[in-house]
């Protein structure tokens, strides 16, 4: 015996084939003068939504098909048990319909409160229905957290929290739906799943505040701090953690140059920039000169207590760019102010004073890669050893 399976793309096929060829009634849809259907549009649902810091929730409906005066009833669904057992299913909570008159402007309102809709913690969620003799709308409404947390950050860029003094910032914001948060976030930190909460702050820290983070808040040997950000309105409260893993310190960038004999226009070199120039430009921080490359501070910029200056160093310490590592090894070495590419290893460590403040100091490595005798050099560098190098250089 010969079957055809029936796919469910044939049904429909089929269904809409009766149904086009059969006059159907409609039922509960507007009508115009001489009978004929008016389908005015779908209808449109929309909520304030709800936190754990807020103790209710609004939404709001527009019933296109409804007539002004109209009645919807609307109501909750929640996930129970049914009474015979087995998997949660939506049912309407007792207790939960209201009657909702429809406007001149065919708009209708429910406001619901948390203890109605039984929302306790986060994530739990309700189904808000209406429905009417002439139109019918639907919404799910989720209790999310108040709290946000941005970072760890310097400025606007996200940065890795490194075991160094440099202070990145957490930027924390709660934001209920009901009213602006007045209160203050307690800020608590652990370093490992084991050890004490700590106070971050004295007294906490009021919504949009930045909260400090630095590698020298780390202990030798554990490398995961976790965070806590607690705030509370009322009887509510609103948590959130994160955490945080701290990285050995390094130079943030990686990047090549040439300095040319041959192209006055690469005789000079930016290198916070990564610019070529001429030797002569006031932003060349290195240029290049002689038969033998010698490499040094352009003349231009070496003035007003600027300089730089150089520590022979070696393959390892390149690669493994570990910038504390490297400072270390530029002030027990002996530095220069110049340099010959052909000499040595050709693996430098490097110190720009670009100002007269602590945070005019960059550290970086240099490593020679191609030598053309008497005309060009080419390198490699890493550069950039705290949070403030990143908002100059590019």
């Amino acid at each position: 015996m010969n079957t055809k399976k029936i796919t469910p793309f044939t049904l429909m096929c089929t269904i809409v084939l009766i149904v086009s060829c059969t006059k159907q009634p409609y039922y509960n849809v507007p009508t115009g003068p001489n009978g004929t259907v008016v389908i005015t549009g779908v209808a449109s649902t929309t909520s304030t939504g709800i936190t754990s810091l807020d103790d209710k929730f609004t939404v709001n409906a527009t019933f296109p098909n409804a007539k002004p005066g109209d009645v919807m009833k609307a109501e909750l669904l929640k996930l129970q048990i049914p009474s015979s057992g087995g998997a949660a299913q939506l049912f309407p909570l007792a207790g939960t319909q209201k009657d909702v008159t429809v406007g001149t402007d065919l708009k209708a309102t429910v406001t619901f409160t948390r203890a109605e809709a039984k929302m306790n913690v986060l994530g739990d969620y309700v189904t808000v229905t209406f429905s009417g003799k002439t139109d019918a709308g639907i919404i799910r409404v989720d209790m999310k957290t108040a709290t946000s947390v941005v970072g760890p950050q310097y400025g606007s860029k996200t940065v890795d929290v490194m075991r160094s003094p440099d202070t990145a910032f957490f930027d924390i914001s709660v934001q209920p739906k009901l009213a602006p948060y007045a209160g203050l976030v307690t800020v608590k930190r652990k370093n490992g799943v084991n050890a004490p909460w700590l106070n971050v702050g004295t007294g906490g820290f009021v919504t949009g505040s930045k909260v400090p983070i630095s590698g020298n808040d780390f202990a030798s040997g554990k490398d995961t701090m976790i965070y806590s950000f607690v705030a509370q309105q009322g009887t509510y409260t609103d948590s959130f953690t994160t955490s945080v893993v701290v990285s050995d310190p390094s130079f943030f960038l990686k990047k090549a140059g040439t300095l040319s004999l041959a192209n006055a226009a690469q005789s000079g070199m930016n290198i916070l920039t990564n610019s070529s120039v001429t030797a002569t430009n006031a932003s060349a921080i290195i240029s290049v000169s002689g038969s033998s490359l010698i490499i040094n501070g352009g003349a231009a910029w070496s003035v007003g207590g600027k300089s730089i200056s150089f520590v022979p160093s070696t393959a390892d310490i390149y690669n493994k760019n570990n910038s504390s590592d490297a400072i270390n090894a530029f002030n027990n070495g002996i530095a220069t102010t110049q340099i010959e590419p052909g000499q040595g290893n050709g693996i430098y460590i490097f110190k720009i004073v670009n100002g007269p403040l602590a945070t005019d100091v960059v550290y970086g490595m240099m490593k020679i890669s191609k030598i053309v005798p008497a005309t060009s050099v080419e390198y490699e560098y890493r550069i950039g050893n705290a949070y403030n190098h990143l908002s100059i250089i590019k």
